[in-house]
Protein backbone atom coordinates (compact mmCIF):
# COMPACT_ATOMS: atom_id res chain seq x y z
CA UNK A 1 0.00 0.00 0.00
CA UNK A 2 1.16 3.53 -0.64
CA UNK A 3 1.61 5.89 2.26
CA UNK A 4 -0.70 8.82 2.92
CA UNK A 5 2.24 10.89 4.12
CA UNK A 6 2.33 14.25 2.36
CA UNK A 7 5.61 15.21 0.72
CA UNK A 8 6.46 18.73 -0.52
CA UNK A 9 6.70 19.36 -4.22
CA UNK A 10 9.85 20.76 -5.82
CA UNK A 11 9.79 24.09 -3.99
CA UNK A 12 12.85 23.85 -1.79
CA UNK A 13 10.67 23.85 1.32
CA UNK A 14 11.54 21.70 4.30
CA UNK A 15 7.93 21.11 5.33
CA UNK A 16 4.62 20.73 3.52
CA UNK A 17 1.07 21.64 4.32
CA UNK A 18 -1.62 18.96 4.56
CA UNK A 19 -4.63 19.21 2.28
CA UNK A 20 -7.67 20.62 4.02
CA UNK A 21 -6.05 23.46 5.94
CA UNK A 22 -4.40 23.70 9.38
CA UNK A 23 -7.49 23.12 11.58
CA UNK A 24 -7.15 19.55 12.93
CA UNK A 25 -10.92 19.29 13.46
CA UNK A 26 -12.14 20.59 10.09
CA UNK A 27 -11.36 19.77 6.46
CA UNK A 28 -11.46 22.85 4.22
CA UNK A 29 -12.26 21.66 0.69
CA UNK A 30 -10.83 24.84 -0.85
CA UNK A 31 -7.35 23.96 0.43
CA UNK A 32 -6.74 21.05 -1.92
CA UNK A 33 -5.88 20.32 -5.57
CA UNK A 34 -8.59 19.08 -7.96
CA UNK A 35 -8.44 17.75 -11.53
CA UNK A 36 -10.70 19.70 -13.87
CA UNK A 37 -9.86 18.19 -17.29
CA UNK A 38 -7.65 15.78 -19.17
CA UNK A 39 -5.18 17.98 -21.01
CA UNK A 40 -5.87 16.14 -24.29
CA UNK A 41 -9.51 17.30 -24.17
CA UNK A 42 -8.74 21.00 -23.72
CA UNK A 43 -8.90 23.50 -26.58
CA UNK A 44 -5.69 25.44 -27.27
CA UNK A 45 -7.67 28.19 -29.00
CA UNK A 46 -10.99 28.56 -27.17
CA UNK A 47 -11.48 29.22 -23.43
CA UNK A 48 -13.24 26.46 -21.47
CA UNK A 49 -15.70 27.08 -18.64
CA UNK A 50 -15.96 24.88 -15.56
CA UNK A 51 -17.52 25.11 -12.11
CA UNK A 52 -15.37 24.17 -9.13
CA UNK A 53 -16.81 24.34 -5.60
CA UNK A 54 -19.64 26.59 -6.77
CA UNK A 55 -17.12 28.93 -8.37
CA UNK A 56 -17.08 29.60 -12.09
CA UNK A 57 -13.60 29.28 -13.61
CA UNK A 58 -12.19 29.68 -17.11
CA UNK A 59 -9.40 27.48 -18.47
CA UNK A 60 -7.24 28.81 -21.31
CA UNK A 61 -3.90 28.18 -22.97
CA UNK A 62 -1.31 30.93 -22.51
CA UNK A 63 0.90 30.58 -25.60
CA UNK A 64 3.34 33.17 -24.31
CA UNK A 65 3.89 31.37 -21.03
CA UNK A 66 3.39 27.91 -22.56
CA UNK A 67 1.07 26.97 -19.71
CA UNK A 68 -2.59 26.32 -18.94
CA UNK A 69 -4.10 29.19 -16.95
CA UNK A 70 -7.20 29.23 -14.78
CA UNK A 71 -8.99 32.45 -13.77
CA UNK A 72 -12.21 33.15 -11.94
CA UNK A 73 -14.75 33.35 -14.73
CA UNK A 74 -15.58 37.00 -14.33
CA UNK A 75 -14.06 40.18 -15.67
CA UNK A 76 -13.22 42.71 -12.91
CA UNK A 77 -14.86 45.44 -15.00
CA UNK A 78 -18.53 44.38 -15.09
CA UNK A 79 -18.31 40.70 -14.02
CA UNK A 80 -19.01 39.29 -17.50
CA UNK A 81 -17.85 35.66 -17.94
CA UNK A 82 -14.40 35.58 -19.53
CA UNK A 83 -15.17 32.10 -20.87
CA UNK A 84 -17.45 33.78 -23.43
CA UNK A 85 -14.50 35.75 -24.73
CA UNK A 86 -11.51 34.66 -26.78
CA UNK A 87 -7.76 34.26 -26.81
CA UNK A 88 -6.80 37.19 -29.04
CA UNK A 89 -4.07 37.58 -31.64
CA UNK A 90 -1.59 38.58 -28.93
CA UNK A 91 -2.19 35.34 -27.10
CA UNK A 92 -4.05 36.99 -24.20
CA UNK A 93 -7.54 36.44 -22.79
CA UNK A 94 -10.02 39.04 -24.00
CA UNK A 95 -13.31 39.82 -22.27
CA UNK A 96 -16.33 39.52 -24.60
CA UNK A 97 -18.11 42.56 -23.15
CA UNK A 98 -15.72 45.51 -23.53
CA UNK A 99 -12.47 43.94 -24.70
CA UNK A 100 -10.44 44.23 -21.53
CA UNK A 101 -7.40 42.00 -22.01
CA UNK A 102 -5.46 39.88 -19.50
CA UNK A 103 -2.05 38.22 -19.57
CA UNK A 104 -1.29 34.78 -18.16
CA UNK A 105 -0.71 36.06 -14.62
CA UNK A 106 -4.07 37.85 -14.56
CA UNK A 107 -2.71 41.36 -15.09
CA UNK A 108 -4.87 43.65 -17.19
CA UNK A 109 -2.85 44.75 -20.23
CA UNK A 110 -5.37 46.77 -22.22
CA UNK A 111 -8.57 48.77 -21.63
CA UNK A 112 -9.85 49.96 -25.02
CA UNK A 113 -12.14 52.65 -23.59
CA UNK A 114 -9.55 54.66 -21.65
CA UNK A 115 -7.43 57.54 -22.94
CA UNK A 116 -3.90 56.76 -24.09
CA UNK A 117 -2.29 58.49 -21.08
CA UNK A 118 -4.53 56.77 -18.50
CA UNK A 119 -3.19 53.88 -16.43
CA UNK A 120 -6.31 52.23 -14.95
CA UNK A 121 -5.07 48.81 -16.08
CA UNK A 122 -2.24 49.07 -13.53
CA UNK A 123 -4.64 49.00 -10.60
CA UNK A 124 -4.95 45.77 -8.66
CA UNK A 125 -8.70 46.06 -9.13
CA UNK A 126 -8.23 45.63 -12.88
CA UNK A 127 -6.65 42.18 -12.51
CA UNK A 128 -8.39 38.89 -13.14
CA UNK A 129 -8.25 36.45 -10.24
CA UNK A 130 -5.75 33.74 -11.18
CA UNK A 131 -5.59 30.29 -9.56
CA UNK A 132 -2.58 27.97 -9.24
CA UNK A 133 -2.46 25.13 -11.77
CA UNK A 134 -0.43 21.97 -12.22
CA UNK A 135 -0.32 19.31 -14.93
CA UNK A 136 0.30 15.83 -13.55
CA UNK A 137 -0.22 12.45 -15.19
CA UNK A 138 -2.17 14.00 -18.07
CA UNK A 139 -4.62 15.92 -15.85
CA UNK A 140 -4.92 19.65 -15.29
CA UNK A 141 -5.22 20.36 -11.54
CA UNK A 142 -6.45 23.59 -9.97
CA UNK A 143 -5.98 24.89 -6.43
CA UNK A 144 -9.01 27.02 -5.40
CA UNK A 145 -7.72 27.98 -1.94
CA UNK A 146 -5.03 30.43 -0.84
CA UNK A 147 -2.55 30.66 -3.69
CA UNK A 148 0.44 30.87 -1.38
CA UNK A 149 -0.42 27.45 0.06
CA UNK A 150 -0.60 25.66 -3.29
CA UNK A 151 3.14 24.90 -3.75
CA UNK A 152 3.24 23.25 -0.32
CA UNK A 153 0.19 21.00 -0.74
CA UNK A 154 0.72 17.72 -2.56
CA UNK A 155 -1.05 17.18 -5.88
CA UNK A 156 -3.02 13.90 -5.49
CA UNK A 157 -1.84 11.55 -8.22
CA UNK A 158 -1.77 7.80 -8.82
CA UNK A 159 1.03 6.84 -6.43
CA UNK A 160 1.76 3.31 -7.74
CA UNK A 161 2.00 4.58 -11.33
CA UNK A 162 4.36 7.39 -10.28
CA UNK A 163 6.56 5.07 -8.23
CA UNK A 164 6.86 2.38 -10.93
CA UNK A 165 6.08 4.17 -14.22
CA UNK A 166 7.10 1.43 -16.64
CA UNK A 167 4.70 -1.12 -18.09
CA UNK A 168 1.36 0.52 -17.30
CA UNK A 169 -1.51 0.78 -19.78
CA UNK A 170 -4.06 3.36 -18.65
CA UNK A 171 -7.69 3.73 -19.72
CA UNK A 172 -9.24 7.10 -18.90
CA UNK A 173 -12.76 8.49 -18.90
CA UNK A 174 -14.77 11.27 -17.24
CA UNK A 175 -18.33 12.45 -16.88
CA UNK A 176 -20.30 15.18 -15.15
CA UNK A 177 -22.60 13.37 -12.74
CA UNK A 178 -25.98 14.49 -11.35
CA UNK A 179 -25.07 13.72 -7.75
CA UNK A 180 -22.71 14.95 -5.07
CA UNK A 181 -18.98 14.25 -4.85
CA UNK A 182 -19.68 12.66 -1.46
CA UNK A 183 -22.22 10.30 -3.03
CA UNK A 184 -19.75 9.34 -5.75
CA UNK A 185 -16.95 8.60 -3.29
CA UNK A 186 -19.25 6.56 -1.06
CA UNK A 187 -20.35 4.58 -4.11
CA UNK A 188 -16.89 3.74 -5.45
CA UNK A 189 -15.56 2.85 -1.99
CA UNK A 190 -18.39 0.32 -1.73
CA UNK A 191 -17.15 -2.70 -3.68
CA UNK A 192 -20.08 -4.84 -2.46
CA UNK A 193 -22.52 -3.21 -4.90
CA UNK A 194 -20.67 -4.33 -8.05
CA UNK A 195 -22.15 -7.86 -8.43
CA UNK A 196 -25.72 -6.53 -8.31
CA UNK A 197 -25.68 -2.99 -9.67
CA UNK A 198 -23.29 -3.84 -12.50
CA UNK A 199 -24.59 -7.33 -13.29
CA UNK A 200 -23.98 -8.05 -16.98
CA UNK A 201 -21.63 -5.07 -17.40
CA UNK A 202 -18.62 -5.48 -15.08
CA UNK A 203 -20.17 -7.77 -12.44
CA UNK A 204 -22.15 -10.94 -11.88
CA UNK A 205 -24.72 -11.57 -9.15
CA UNK A 206 -23.26 -14.99 -8.43
CA UNK A 207 -20.04 -13.32 -7.25
CA UNK A 208 -21.79 -11.71 -4.26
CA UNK A 209 -20.56 -13.12 -0.94
CA UNK A 210 -19.88 -12.13 2.70
CA UNK A 211 -17.03 -9.60 2.91
CA UNK A 212 -14.61 -8.97 5.75
CA UNK A 213 -13.00 -5.54 5.38
CA UNK A 214 -10.41 -3.81 7.56
CA UNK A 215 -9.94 -0.04 7.88
CA UNK A 216 -6.38 1.14 8.50
CA UNK A 217 -4.71 4.46 9.27
CA UNK A 218 -7.87 6.58 9.40
CA UNK A 219 -7.48 10.32 9.94
CA UNK A 220 -8.07 13.75 8.49
CA UNK A 221 -6.02 12.94 5.38
CA UNK A 222 -8.09 9.84 4.60
CA UNK A 223 -7.74 6.15 5.30
CA UNK A 224 -6.49 2.86 3.93
CA UNK A 225 -8.43 -0.38 3.76
CA UNK A 226 -7.68 -4.04 3.30
CA UNK A 227 -9.90 -6.75 1.84
CA UNK A 228 -7.90 -9.93 2.43
CA UNK A 229 -10.12 -12.25 0.39
CA UNK A 230 -10.60 -9.83 -2.50
CA UNK A 231 -13.19 -9.83 -5.31
CA UNK A 232 -14.82 -12.82 -7.07
CA UNK A 233 -14.92 -14.84 -3.87
CA UNK A 234 -11.17 -14.77 -3.39
CA UNK A 235 -10.19 -15.96 -6.85
CA UNK A 236 -8.21 -12.82 -7.70
CA UNK A 237 -6.31 -12.03 -4.50
CA UNK A 238 -6.15 -9.38 -1.77
CA UNK A 239 -7.36 -5.88 -2.61
CA UNK A 240 -6.00 -2.69 -1.02
CA UNK A 241 -8.03 0.51 -0.95
CA UNK A 242 -6.79 4.05 -0.36
CA UNK A 243 -8.89 7.18 0.20
CA UNK A 244 -6.84 10.37 -0.15
CA UNK A 245 -8.93 13.22 1.23
CA UNK A 246 -10.87 14.91 -0.05
CA UNK A 247 -11.53 13.54 -3.54
CA UNK A 248 -9.30 10.64 -4.59
CA UNK A 249 -9.92 6.92 -4.09
CA UNK A 250 -8.27 3.87 -5.59
CA UNK A 251 -8.42 0.09 -5.31
CA UNK A 252 -5.19 -1.83 -5.91
CA UNK A 253 -5.31 -5.51 -6.87
CA UNK A 254 -2.62 -7.91 -8.07
CA UNK A 255 -3.69 -11.28 -9.42
CA UNK A 256 -1.93 -14.15 -11.18
CA UNK A 257 -4.57 -14.13 -13.94
CA UNK A 258 -4.41 -10.45 -14.95
CA UNK A 259 -1.41 -8.84 -13.29
CA UNK A 260 -1.79 -5.59 -11.35
CA UNK A 261 -4.89 -3.43 -11.84
CA UNK A 262 -5.95 -0.15 -10.25
CA UNK A 263 -9.39 1.42 -10.14
CA UNK A 264 -8.82 5.14 -9.62
CA UNK A 265 -11.58 7.71 -9.11
CA UNK A 266 -11.39 11.47 -8.60
CA UNK A 267 -14.61 13.18 -7.48
CA UNK A 268 -14.23 16.87 -8.33
CA UNK A 269 -17.00 18.87 -6.58
CA UNK A 270 -18.77 21.24 -8.95
CA UNK A 271 -21.81 22.34 -6.94
CA UNK A 272 -24.32 20.80 -4.56
CA UNK A 273 -25.55 17.61 -6.23
CA UNK A 274 -23.07 17.81 -9.14
CA UNK A 275 -19.53 16.55 -9.60
CA UNK A 276 -17.11 15.60 -12.33
CA UNK A 277 -15.85 12.04 -12.22
CA UNK A 278 -12.39 11.22 -13.52
CA UNK A 279 -12.02 7.44 -13.71
CA UNK A 280 -8.61 5.95 -14.51
CA UNK A 281 -7.82 2.27 -14.95
CA UNK A 282 -4.09 1.52 -14.96
CA UNK A 283 -3.21 -2.07 -15.89
CA UNK A 284 0.11 -3.86 -15.69
CA UNK A 285 -0.75 -7.11 -17.43
CA UNK A 286 1.05 -10.41 -17.05
CA UNK A 287 0.89 -10.91 -20.85
CA UNK A 288 1.20 -8.55 -23.84
CA UNK A 289 -2.07 -9.43 -25.59
CA UNK A 290 -4.49 -7.42 -23.37
CA UNK A 291 -2.28 -4.34 -23.62
CA UNK A 292 -2.24 -4.68 -27.41
CA UNK A 293 -6.03 -4.96 -27.56
CA UNK A 294 -6.48 -1.89 -25.33
CA UNK A 295 -3.98 0.04 -27.43
CA UNK A 296 -5.97 -0.68 -30.58
CA UNK A 297 -9.34 0.28 -29.06
CA UNK A 298 -10.39 3.86 -29.92
CA UNK A 299 -10.78 6.10 -26.88
CA UNK A 300 -14.29 7.13 -27.92
CA UNK A 301 -15.40 3.49 -28.15
CA UNK A 302 -14.14 2.81 -24.62
CA UNK A 303 -16.04 5.88 -23.42
CA UNK A 304 -19.32 4.51 -24.79
CA UNK A 305 -18.86 1.39 -22.67
CA UNK A 306 -17.73 3.40 -19.64
CA UNK A 307 -20.84 5.58 -19.86
CA UNK A 308 -23.00 2.48 -19.87
CA UNK A 309 -21.39 1.27 -16.63
CA UNK A 310 -21.89 4.68 -14.99
CA UNK A 311 -25.55 4.63 -15.96
CA UNK A 312 -26.04 1.36 -14.09
CA UNK A 313 -26.35 3.35 -10.86
CA UNK A 314 -26.77 6.94 -12.05
CA UNK A 315 -30.54 7.15 -11.55
CA UNK A 316 -30.79 5.56 -8.12
CA UNK A 317 -27.80 7.47 -6.71
CA UNK A 318 -29.44 10.73 -7.78
CA UNK A 319 -32.61 9.67 -5.97
CA UNK A 320 -30.82 8.11 -2.99
CA UNK A 321 -29.08 11.31 -1.90
CA UNK A 322 -32.43 13.13 -1.93
CA UNK A 323 -33.84 10.50 0.41
CA UNK A 324 -30.86 11.02 2.69
CA UNK A 325 -31.48 14.77 2.67
CA UNK A 326 -35.18 14.29 3.52
CA UNK A 327 -34.28 11.96 6.42
CA UNK A 328 -32.59 14.93 8.13
CA UNK A 329 -30.67 12.63 10.47
CA UNK A 330 -27.09 11.51 10.83
CA UNK A 331 -25.91 9.00 8.26
CA UNK A 332 -25.70 6.20 10.83
CA UNK A 333 -29.27 6.93 11.98
CA UNK A 334 -30.71 7.18 8.46
CA UNK A 335 -28.97 4.08 7.07
CA UNK A 336 -28.66 0.57 8.52
CA UNK A 337 -25.14 -0.84 8.03
CA UNK A 338 -25.02 -4.23 9.78
CA UNK A 339 -22.31 -6.03 7.76
CA UNK A 340 -18.56 -5.79 7.30
CA UNK A 341 -19.15 -5.01 3.62
CA UNK A 342 -20.03 -1.42 4.63
CA UNK A 343 -16.83 -0.76 6.58
CA UNK A 344 -15.35 1.60 3.97
CA UNK A 345 -18.64 3.47 3.55
CA UNK A 346 -18.92 3.93 7.31
CA UNK A 347 -15.28 5.04 7.56
CA UNK A 348 -15.88 7.59 4.80
CA UNK A 349 -19.04 8.96 6.40
CA UNK A 350 -17.24 9.14 9.74
CA UNK A 351 -14.54 11.19 8.02
CA UNK A 352 -17.18 13.60 6.70
CA UNK A 353 -18.73 13.89 10.18
CA UNK A 354 -15.54 14.00 12.26
CA UNK A 355 -13.88 16.70 10.16
CA UNK A 356 -16.96 18.71 9.08
CA UNK A 357 -16.01 17.74 5.54
CA UNK A 358 -19.13 18.69 3.60
CA UNK A 359 -18.07 20.78 0.58
CA UNK A 360 -21.44 22.56 0.50
CA UNK A 361 -22.63 22.82 4.12
CA UNK A 362 -26.23 23.92 4.60
CA UNK A 363 -27.06 23.89 0.88
CA UNK A 364 -30.10 22.03 -0.41
CA UNK A 365 -30.21 19.76 -3.43
CA UNK A 366 -31.95 20.93 -6.57
CA UNK A 367 -35.26 19.30 -7.61
CA UNK A 368 -35.15 15.75 -8.93
CA UNK A 369 -34.19 15.44 -12.61
CA UNK A 370 -36.15 13.51 -15.24
CA UNK A 371 -34.91 10.15 -16.49
CA UNK A 372 -34.00 11.70 -19.85
CA UNK A 373 -31.84 14.32 -18.13
CA UNK A 374 -30.17 11.69 -15.94
CA UNK A 375 -29.28 9.58 -18.98
CA UNK A 376 -28.03 12.50 -21.07
CA UNK A 377 -24.55 11.75 -22.41
CA UNK A 378 -23.98 14.63 -24.78
CA UNK A 379 -23.95 17.49 -22.27
CA UNK A 380 -22.36 15.47 -19.47
CA UNK A 381 -19.55 13.96 -21.56
CA UNK A 382 -19.51 14.10 -25.37
CA UNK A 383 -19.35 17.87 -25.79
CA UNK A 384 -16.39 18.04 -23.38
CA UNK A 385 -14.47 15.06 -24.82
CA UNK A 386 -12.26 15.70 -27.84
CA UNK A 387 -12.22 12.08 -29.00
CA UNK A 388 -16.00 11.63 -28.70
CA UNK A 389 -16.78 14.96 -30.37
CA UNK A 390 -14.50 14.07 -33.26
CA UNK A 391 -15.96 10.58 -33.63
CA UNK A 392 -19.52 11.92 -33.54
CA UNK A 393 -18.77 14.49 -36.25
CA UNK A 394 -17.24 11.80 -38.46
CA UNK A 395 -20.18 9.45 -37.97
CA UNK A 396 -22.64 12.20 -38.86
CA UNK A 397 -20.63 13.13 -41.95
CA UNK A 398 -20.42 9.49 -43.02
CA UNK A 399 -24.17 9.01 -42.57
CA UNK A 400 -25.00 11.91 -44.86
CA UNK A 401 -22.38 10.74 -47.34
CA UNK A 402 -23.99 7.29 -47.46
CA UNK A 403 -27.40 8.88 -47.97
CA UNK A 404 -26.03 10.90 -50.90
CA UNK A 405 -24.41 7.85 -52.51
CA UNK A 406 -27.62 5.85 -52.17
CA UNK A 407 -29.71 8.59 -53.73
CA UNK A 408 -27.26 9.05 -56.62
CA UNK A 409 -27.13 5.31 -57.45
CA UNK A 410 -30.92 4.96 -57.34
CA UNK A 411 -31.34 7.95 -59.68
CA UNK A 412 -28.71 6.83 -62.23
CA UNK A 413 -29.47 3.11 -62.26
CA UNK A 414 -32.65 3.24 -64.39
CA UNK A 415 -30.89 5.40 -66.99
CA UNK A 416 -27.93 3.02 -67.19
CA UNK A 417 -30.22 0.00 -67.59
CA UNK A 418 -32.32 1.72 -70.25
CA UNK A 419 -29.27 2.61 -72.33
CA UNK A 420 -27.94 -0.95 -72.07
CA UNK A 421 -24.61 0.19 -70.65
CA UNK A 422 -24.74 -2.32 -67.75
CA UNK A 423 -24.75 -6.11 -67.65
CA UNK A 424 -27.49 -7.80 -65.66
CA UNK A 425 -25.02 -8.82 -62.93
CA UNK A 426 -23.61 -5.31 -62.61
CA UNK A 427 -27.12 -3.85 -62.53
CA UNK A 428 -28.11 -6.28 -59.77
CA UNK A 429 -25.04 -5.45 -57.69
CA UNK A 430 -25.60 -1.73 -58.11
CA UNK A 431 -29.25 -2.21 -57.20
CA UNK A 432 -28.19 -3.81 -53.94
CA UNK A 433 -25.74 -1.01 -53.14
CA UNK A 434 -28.41 1.48 -51.97
CA UNK A 435 -29.85 -1.21 -49.70
CA UNK A 436 -26.41 -1.81 -48.17
CA UNK A 437 -25.82 1.90 -47.68
CA UNK A 438 -29.27 2.26 -46.12
CA UNK A 439 -28.49 -0.53 -43.66
CA UNK A 440 -25.16 1.14 -42.82
CA UNK A 441 -26.98 4.47 -42.41
CA UNK A 442 -29.35 2.90 -39.87
CA UNK A 443 -26.51 1.17 -38.01
CA UNK A 444 -24.50 4.37 -37.78
CA UNK A 445 -27.64 6.13 -36.54
CA UNK A 446 -27.88 3.67 -33.66
CA UNK A 447 -24.21 4.30 -32.85
CA UNK A 448 -24.75 8.05 -33.10
CA UNK A 449 -27.49 7.94 -30.46
CA UNK A 450 -25.05 6.36 -28.01
CA UNK A 451 -23.16 9.67 -27.93
CA UNK A 452 -26.36 11.46 -26.89
CA UNK A 453 -28.25 9.22 -24.49
CA UNK A 454 -27.92 6.15 -22.30
CA UNK A 455 -30.12 3.09 -22.19
CA UNK A 456 -33.36 3.38 -20.27
CA UNK A 457 -33.20 -0.17 -18.84
CA UNK A 458 -29.87 -1.23 -17.25
CA UNK A 459 -28.61 -4.70 -18.19
CA UNK A 460 -29.19 -6.03 -14.65
CA UNK A 461 -32.95 -5.51 -15.11
CA UNK A 462 -33.22 -7.33 -18.42
CA UNK A 463 -34.85 -10.80 -18.33
CA UNK A 464 -32.44 -13.66 -17.78
CA UNK A 465 -32.24 -16.17 -20.66
CA UNK A 466 -32.54 -19.12 -18.31
CA UNK A 467 -35.65 -17.64 -16.74
CA UNK A 468 -37.16 -17.29 -20.21
CA UNK A 469 -36.40 -20.89 -21.07
CA UNK A 470 -38.03 -22.15 -17.85
CA UNK A 471 -41.09 -19.99 -18.48
CA UNK A 472 -41.50 -21.57 -21.94
CA UNK A 473 -41.15 -25.02 -20.50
Amino acid sequence: MTSLAIAPQSTGLTAALPAGGPDPARFDWAEAWYPVAYVEDLDLVQPTRFTLLDRGIVIWWDAKGQAWRVFEDKCPHRLAPLSEGRVNESGELECPYHGWTFSGDGACTYIPQQAAEAKAQQSGRACAVSMPTAVRQGLLFVYPGKAENAPQVEVPIMGPVEEEPDGWVVLNTFRDLPYDALTLLENVLDVSHIPYTHHKTVGKRENAAPMEMEVLNAGKQGFQGLWPEGPRKGTLGTQHTTFVAPALMYHDLTSKQFGRTLTVVYATPMSKGKCRLFARFPFKFSSKLPATVIGLTPRWYSHIGNNGVLEDDQIFLHLQERELEKANRTYAQACYLPTQADRYVLAFRNWVSDFEADPFPGQALEPELSQAALLDRYHSHTQHCKSCRTALNRIQTLRWGLLGVSAMVWSLLPIAIATGSLTNLTATLLGLLPLATAAAWVGLGILERRFYEGRAVPPRNLPEKKAKAKAKG
